[in-house]
């Protein structure tokens, strides 16, 4: 169990944030061991009527759905469905004679992106940007939002498959780009098992797990407890924020034609600390094994090479980090900005959802929220520095 000093400093730390208009509210779960030795919740999930957050409020996961995709990727790789030096082309045509740019001109790639690279975010996509690859994806995007509501809404394999015609940031392998590698991903599972994505994971994860309020909608009846958005505001604090970002229906109310293997879905804290708990578990929960135990080993390992991991040491907030199939993997804890492990692995979402394992301390964190423009927050890390430095 926690200390009772740890434990008043996590409600505290959390209420402030809450009310400093930080957050409207939250969800923050501690398993240690496999058990869980805390849970919170505080705020709002709708400001405006006065609900408060409750265990199972619906959050939305956007870039914590990405280690879901990798599982599922992981799981073909146990069947022999798929080699992760495939070329995306074989399973998503637009992915053949790319242009990369290079020196502000496109030029042929020296060879095709493949499975491998999405994985480890080293495929030269991008989720916009100034250069030709991140104008191509921008307009992508734009396209794809003005369709969400019409009647030709674009699909999975269309948006994987219109990346493909687009040029990339750089040569495959050659460095490491957060981007959309995910969402193709998603596509290259609904390609090779013959099912839509969101029934390959309804029957093959969630199912199995027991995450019975994870999916890519909401039917009506759980449209309820989805938890609102809200952004930053000069003058309120916070305010409510309704867009429909990257192609995600802001309010899950409709089945979705595009499931975002890299932004999609929705979850509840419970539901996501079984998918966690599996991960620490080797694979298994309550008697279901998902995968195998070298096969969450490598999915849990630094992917990078010397010069990929050039790239990712731009993002100045993963000091200490690497990154492999879809997470950020913790290297050095001295260089890092917050306490933690070597070998910790997690990743967050744009709206603040956050899980992180740490395999050496038996500890899994999670946090929920909805946030614009989150990612992991300074509450996040002073949550988790009070964690670790008490355990």
């Amino acid at each position: 169990m926690l200390e009772p000093t740890a434990i008043q400093l996590l409600q505290k730390t959390l209420k402030t944030s809450i009310s400093n208009k930080e957050i409207a509210g939250a969800n923050f779960m501690i398993i240690k061991d496999g058990r869980e030795v805390f849970y919170h919740e505080d705020g709002f999930a709708d400001i405006e009527a006065g609900r408060r957050i409750t265990r199972d409020s619906i959050f939305r996961l956007y870039s914590m759905t990405k280690p879901v995709t990798a599982t599922a990727v992981m799981m073909l790789l146990e069947r022999g469905a798929i080699d992760l030096f495939d070329p995306v082309s074989r399973y998503i045509p637009g992915f053949k004679n790319q242009q990369a740019e290079k020196n502000g001109e496109l030029v042929p790639v020296s060879r095709e992106v493949d499975i491998h690279d999405l994985l480890n975010m080293t495929s030269g996509l991008t989720y916009g940007g100034t250069d030709k690859a991140g104008q191509y994806a921008d307009a992508l995007f734009q396209e794809l939002s003005s369709r969400l509501n019409g009647d030709n809404p674009m699909s999975t394999l269309e948006f994987a498959n219109r990346l493909g015609e687009g040029p990339l940031s750089f040569e495959p392998g050659s460095s490491w780009q957060y981007g959309t590698s995910a969402d193709v991903l998603g596509a290259i599972v609904e390609a090779v098992s013959g099912m839509r994505y969101s029934e390959f994971l309804a029957k093959e994860i969630f199912g199995p797990l027991g995450m019975q309020d994870t999916g890519f909608s909401l039917p009506e009846e759980k449209r309820s407890r989805l938890a609102n958005i809200y952004q930053e505001d000069k003058e309120a604090g916070l305010k409510l924020y309704t867009d429909s970002h990257l192609g995600v229906h802001c309010q899950m109310d409709r089945e979705a034609v595009f499931e975002s293997g890299g932004a999609g879905l929705v979850s509840t804290i419970d539901d996501a600390a079984k998918f966690t708990t599996m991960l620490m578990n080797q694979g298994s929960l309550n008697g279901v094994q998902l995968l195998k135990p070298r096969t969450v080993q490598y999915m849990t390992s630094a992917g990078l090479t010397a010069w990929q991991q050039q790239g990712f040491d731009s993002w100045h907030s993963l000091c200490g980090h690497s990154y492999g199939n879809q997470m950020r993997i913790m290297t050095n804890p001295g260089q890092a900005g917050c306490l933690g492990g070597q070998g910790e692995y997690g990743w967050d979402g744009w709206l603040g959802a956050y899980f992180t394992n740490s395999p050496q301390d038996g500890l899994t964190i999670l946090f929920m929220v909805q946030k614009k423009d989150a990612g992991t927050m300074p509450v996040t890390r002073k949550l988790r520095n009070i964690v670790f430095s008490s355990l």
